[in-house]
């Protein structure tokens, strides 16, 4: 593509930073408190981070039929249906604390989940009229948008619900905000200009089967290394809220360390994609592992308010270099009659991963010790044989010959 058809992309790419701000306020948002609500409706206190697994189930589940609709009706009609679930969710989430229904909960819990499906395809939306030099950066200030998020969703989980109010309906408030925020992000939407993919002819290229795909080494090695880098991310920061609370902070001290990790987690975005065009998508891919490993470190150095901060820094750091990296890595390998089967397929495996690192979470935090000093360390110590896979595959990738021409190698 040429300098002429980037700016209709730079146009895309702005609507697109808007609705992960705003839309993305309600994700950060419920992260800080869907754990802690989880930890005083659930029945037994492994159960506690349930909530945040069902949405990331719900991601996983509805990654490859959005993914569908999307190729058949276009991005737009993807995403709308992705701010309705969050709707849905936020509403059943409200009621389910209004009864004390662990279990309703879990069920508005699985429709933000389809919000967040829909969220995850912001990023190869940006690239769907960008030219292949302009992709890097599409993605990455794509997800720069965060940032906004960042600002917005912990800090209103904090302020919503902090105070003398020990009752789970002091989250109340926070739900109802994000019924609000997806009446308005919807609106963001009718702004893009993506054309809907032409329907196949009979004649054309079908593309690879999906197991073509996966077994294709750059397509494998960018799924596993988004799978390691978002599993992780999610693993840790899914228990800090309970760390933070349980070694004797508070709900605001939490919402801001969140904080400070999901402005971790976008801040670099607005170079990242200057960092891959100018070292490459595997150095960059390879030092986000690094990052995440010295996030690992640095929290099991202690539990002061300190350690959680650059603990969850670096942990936000570490996913950016890695998962951006995956994501430029697959959106080079794969062709367009590909891209509606690989993308969906891409984001069921790493919902996936990070469905189990969520579940994973909640049952090491509080149930692999005898406090919460010794569940955040278990959490931690378990990132270390999932960052020796992804490092294994990367080294590899990079010593292997590279001979056909063929996207995934």
């Amino acid at each position: 593509m040429n300098g002429i058809n980037d700016t209709l992309a730079k146009r895309n790419v702005a609507v697109l930073v808007a609705a992960q701000a705003f839309l993305g306020s309600q994700i950060t948002m419920i992260f800080v408190i869907g754990g802690l609500a989880g930890q005083q409706l659930s029945p037994i206190a492994c159960l506690a981070t349930l909530p945040i697994s069902l949405i990331v189930f719900g991601s996983m589940t509805t990654a490859p039929w959005l993914s569908g609709v999307m190729q058949r009706f276009g991005r737009r009609t993807g995403f709308l249906i992705g701010a309705i679930g969050g709707l849905i969710g936020a509403g059943i989430a409200a009621y389910a604390l209004t009864i004390e229904s662990f279990w309703v909960f879990l069920l508005g819990s699985y429709f933000t989940g389809i919000y967040m499906s829909s969220q995850g395809f912001f990023r190869f939306a940006a690239t769907d009229t960008a030219s292949e030099a302009f992709k890097p950066k599409a993605i990455s200030y794509v997800m720069a948008g965060g940032l906004i998020s960042a600002l917005i969703g912990p800090q209103l989980a904090g302020y919503l619900s902090d105070g003398p109010d020990a009752s789970v309906m002091r989250f109340f408030s926070s739900y109802m905000a994000a019924i609000v925020l997806n009446i308005i992000g919807m609106s963001l939407f009718f702004l893009l200009n993506i054309p809907k993919p032409a329907p196949p002819a009979p004649t054309d290229a079908q593309g690879r089967t999906r197991l073509e795909l996966l077994t294709s080494p750059r397509i494998a090695v960018a799924v596993i290394c988004g799978m390691v880098s978002y599993a992780l991310m999610n693993l840790v920061m899914t228990s800090t809220p309970l760390a933070v609370v349980g070694c004797g902070f508070g709900v605001a001290d939490a919402g801001n360390v969140v904080t400070a990790h999901v402005i971790a987690m976008f801040a670099p975005s607005f170079f990242t994609g200057h960092l891959i065009a100018r070292f490459g998508v595997e150095r960059i891919m390879g030092l986000g592992l690094l990052i995440l490993g010295a996030a690992g470190a640095v929290a099991l150095q202690g539990v002061e308010l300190g350690n959680f901060f650059v603990a969850l820094i670096l942990l936000g750091l570490g996913w950016n270099f890695g998962f951006i990296g995956a994501t430029t890595m697959l959106t080079q390998s794969h062709t367009a009659e590909e891209r509606g089967r690989m993308q969906g397929m891409n984001d069921l495996l790493v919902f996936g991963g990070v469905t189990f690192a969520s579940l994973a979470s909640g049952g090491l935090m509080n149930c692999s010790g005898g406090n919460p000093v010794e569940g955040w360390a278990a959490v931690n110590i378990a990132m270390i044989p999932f960052l020796v896979l992804a490092g294994a595959a990367l080294i590899w990738l990079v010593m292997r010959p590279k001979p056909a021409n063929m996207p995934g190698e």
